[in-house]
């Protein structure tokens, strides 16, 4: 009888079973606003998603959740990506999430960071393209809206500060959709106007109200400028693409016009100051010169210039002296030789060199000759050889050895007979 009736366990797992397994449950992308938020110590996410009519549980793990690039909180209009199932202990169905977007303005958000490492990656953030702004500024162009604070304020800002300067407003659209173009048309106009300066800007605003500079081709075109242009967009936390395409970033429009020109004031003491220094140094070089003048003119060679030609002369003349010297010293060595080498025997009798050579050839003709093998020969005295190799010994011969011996006159052929030694 108990057999049909199931445990509410055992009804739950089935029911987890069953969503678990549904392919349509395991991706699925929700909108909605979050409620009963609740961020856990240990870094997970609790909190409800619901719309006009209903409401879902929604968790997500501190993994998923540390990579968020804001913090929810009841209210937010969200986007949400996670799979559904079911939790066992409640019997409660709800969304695991592992991702999250905010709504509408999160949307914007991801845009501008998208578009922000795309151009960054491209190089036009990079500071060797920055121009820079020029210190004194007569002609400033303006490119912002013709009413409101912000053109008030620039332009306030540089009569008060450089009121010699010459200010040219550009009115554009700041806001909406058609911004995006009328701020490129508005800053290729004023590109071409001979300006030394451009200030690009607007009063602060929600995203979307600031979104017209954050538009790709707005950041082109402010890069492709070849006039310096100053931004100052929104107020001192806000920042857009063309903050960082811009050559100066200024935190509001009123810091945008004190970025462009020098106070009037401070520029004249700067001059001032300059001048009372190139006064000083223009007199400091000519008291150094009168000195210098005044010493030269006292010097003893300006007042005597024969004293320094006479110490050239002198100079010249022991120069000569020690030119003679050498040149006498020279010749009287020269001399010297020549007479030794005319007094020499060998020069008044050059036989005697001879003489002495044929006597020293003489003596080595003689010893030659008593060295000579061939007079022995003629003293009865003989060569004896064995295949070419002269014979020194009878241990150097055997019987029935070919001999052959050399005398005076010629040689003969024999053979050994018979070997004695000396006893």
């Amino acid at each position: 009888m108990d057999d049909k009736y199931l445990s509410v366990t055992a009804l739950t797992r089935y029911i987890k079973y069953k969503i678990d397994n549904d392919k349509n449950l395991q991706e699925v992308y929700l909108k909605g606003e979050i409620s009963n938020f609740k961020a856990h110590t240990r870094g997970h996410f609790y909190f409800t998603i619901k719309d006009e009519n209903s409401r879902i549980n929604a968790i997500m793990f501190s993994f998923n959740a540390s990579k968020l690039k804001f913090i929810p909180e009841d209210g937010m209009k969200i986007l949400v990506k996670g799979k559904i199932s079911v939790f066992e202990s409640t019997g409660n169905y709800q969304i695991y999430v592992s991702e999250m977007l905010e709504d509408g303005v999160g949307n914007l958000h991801i845009a501008f960071e998208q578009l922000k490492k795309k151009l960054g990656e491209e190089g036009l953030f990079d500071p060797k393209y920055k121009k820079e702004i020029p210190k004194i500024p007569m002609r400033v162009g303006i490119i912002t809206a013709s009413t409101g604070a912000a053109v008030k304020d620039i332009l306030s800002t540089i009569k008060r500060r450089f009121p010699i300067c010459k200010t040219i407003l550009f009115p554009c659209l700041v806001q909406g959709e058609l911004a995006k173009d009328d701020i490129v048309k508005k800053l290729d106009i004023a590109d071409n106007y001979d300006l030394d300066v451009i200030i690009l800007g607007r009063g602060g605003g929600s995203i979307e109200d600031l979104w017209p500079f954050n538009e790709e081709v707005v950041a082109r075109k402010v890069f492709s400028c070849k006039t310096p242009i100053i931004s100052g967009v929104g107020h001192q936390i806000d920042f857009t693409i063309c903050d960082f395409v811009a050559d100066v970033r200024a935190e509001t429009p009123t810091g945008a016009a004190e970025r462009a020109v020098p106070i009037l004031t401070d520029l004249l003491l700067e001059i001032s100051n300059n001048e009372a220094r190139l006064t000083n140094s223009v007199k400091r070089i000519l008291e150094n010169n009168k000195l210098r003048l005044k010493k030269l003119s006292e010097s003893y060679v300006l007042k005597n210039p024969l004293s320094l030609y006479e110490i050239k002369e002198q100079k010249l003349d022991n120069i000569i002296d020690k030119l003679n010297t050498c040149m006498n010293t020279i010749i009287y060595t020269s001399k010297s030789k020549l007479e030794i080498i005319e007094n020499s025997i060998i020069f008044k009798n050059p036989n005697i060199l001879y003489e002495n050579k044929l006597k020293k050839t003489n003596h080595l003709i003689e010893k030659l000759e008593i060295l000579n093998p061939l007079n022995a020969l003629k003293r009865g005295y003989s060569v004896t050889k064995k295949d070419d190799i002269c014979i020194s010994s009878v241990n150097d011969l055997k019987i029935e050895d070919n001999i052959n011996i050399m005398l005076k006159d010629g040689k003969i052929n024999a053979k050994v007979m018979e070997v004695l030694h000396e006893k």
